[in-house]
């Protein structure tokens, strides 16, 4: 929401909209937050026990790791389950909601703030420019352009120039109220019973075009226009509704294979579409399809006069640079669509694979807390952070590269998952045997056995060569 705070700074937007916006936002970020949340307290839970002796306690009561690991698995699975659901029902709706009330918040004109020495321009019909604005709401030096529904065409038809003034709002912000003091409007009616001609120079001569330019001085002039451009407007929902982030996975489901039929029938339909670009002459009771077979090379070699020669080159030009342009038209709405189908089945293998990795990050904070025997928040959530880190990674690697069409949708979207499970599996392997893999003392007796034998092998060498 930070990426937004600019769009929402100077909106006279109550906090009814603020909470519905934090609401719906909130919604979105469950499926991210929940893989993390799962991991976190997975891994928290088992290093508590391990760190307080009882996970040896069980272990001497002749209950496994993994037995121990049973229950949790049960609530990881009912975790993911929820997770399923709500990226198919529920997140859709937030997403449909949240997204939709945040067009129509950056959409929304911000409040009248006039700054000294620079026209506001957002009230409709007028530029406003004050010289200086006072602590007590007294604005000094005011111009004022008036502009009617032709000022394109007819240019700034009404000035307004006074030495203060002062703007408020009434009717709950509906309308505002702008009062002048001590100044001259400058008014030029076209076209009115007491016009008078005006010459104008134009590149086609002297046309005449008829004016009445008044003056007029005032002690108090009074402005009330209409605020109802400041208001926030809500758009309909629909509009948004073809987001591959608002819909189901039966929605989903349904435009991808619409999106998958229409580019087959495309790229069916390529060589007969491309013979409108070129000429065809056949004999009468012949076969009039086009089959493919070997150019008639003798035609070409056939002598024409120059005249024909030229004619043909031109044509043939001509039905090359159409069917170049056929083929690149054709080309980029083909990618297009297949984009389009790969963004929506894989935001459809997303359903799936963000629900699973609640239970995927359970079969990593388990055996990573059972064997770093750490609880808290210290190590917990530095080993969290790393390991959400790598899924999301992984997961955007892998949408990046079905986009780009080098992997399979089913592969890109799976990929994160699979090697998380993978490392799962092997975490669980080494808490089984009751592993050391991140206790320090173990690597410094490795790497002193690598020394000595090293250091064995380098002294025996010397002495065979002496």
């Amino acid at each position: 929401m930070i990426f937004y705070i600019d769009d929402f700074v100077s909106k006279d937007l109550g906090l009814t909209d603020y909470a519905q916006l934090f609401f719906f936002f909130s919604l979105i970020t469950v499926p991210t937050a929940l893989p993390l949340a799962t991991l976190l307290s997975s891994l928290m839970a088992f290093g508590n026990l391990g760190e307080f002796f009882e996970l040896t306690a069980l272990k001497s009561a002749g209950i496994s790791i993994v037995r121990a690991m049973l229950p949790l698995f049960v609530v990881a699975l009912f975790i993911s389950v929820f997770s399923f659901y709500f990226n198919d029902r529920v997140s859709p709706w937030a997403n449909l909601k949240g997204y939709s009330l945040l067009y129509d918040i950056k959409t929304t004109k911000a409040t009248l703030k006039i700054k000294e020495g620079i026209f506001y321009n957002d009230l409709p019909g007028y530029s406003i420019k004050v010289d200086k604005k006072q602590e007590n709401g007294k604005l000094i030096g005011m111009v004022i352009y008036k502009h009617n529904n032709r000022s394109y065409e007819l240019g700034n038809t009404e000035i307004i120039l006074a030495d203060s003034g002062r703007m408020f709002a009434i009717n709950e912000n509906r309308y505002l109220v702008i009062e002048l003091y001590n100044g001259t409007r400058y008014t030029d009616e076209s076209n009115s019973s007491n016009s008078r001609p005006v010459y104008i120079s134009t590149p086609l001569g002297t046309t005449p075009s008829y004016s009445n330019f008044s003056r007029n001085s005032f002690n108090h002039y009074r402005l009330t226009e209409s605020l109802s451009s400041f208001g926030m407007k809500r758009t309909d929902e629909g509009q948004f509704k073809y987001h591959e982030f608002m819909k189901n996975i039966s929605d989903l489901t349904s435009t991808a294979d619409s999106l998958r039929k229409s580019f087959l029938e495309t790229k069916k339909n390529l060589v007969a579409g491309s013979q409108q670009y070129y000429s065809y002459n056949y004999r009468e009771g012949t076969d009039k399809t086009i089959k493919s077979g070997k150019w008639i090379d003798s035609l070409l070699n056939k002598p024409v006069s120059d005249s024909v020669k030229k004619e043909i080159i031109q044509n043939t030009q001509s039905a090359s640079n159409s069917m170049l342009s056929y083929t690149k038209s054709q080309t980029d709405y083909l990618q297009t669509k297949l984009k389009d189908a790969n963004k929506y089945e894989l935001e459809k293998h997303h359903k799936y694979t963000q629900a699973l990795s609640c239970l995927i990050m359970f079969l990593i904070g388990a055996p990573l807390g059972a064997i770093i025997k750490k609880g808290g928040f210290g190590v917990p959530v530095l080993v969290s952070i790393l390991f959400f880190i790598l899924l999301y990674v992984l997961t955007n690697q892998g949408d990046k590269w079905v986009k780009e069409g080098l992997l399979i949708v089913p592969v890109g979207a799976w990929m994160a998952n699979t090697v998380l499970l993978l490392a799962g599996l092997y975490f669980i392997d080494k808490a089984r045997s009751d592993s050391r893999l991140f206790e320090k003392d173990v690597y410094q007796m490795y790497i002193k056995r690598i020394r000595e034998q090293w250091a064995s092998r380098f002294g025996k060498s010397r002495l065979i060569q002496s």
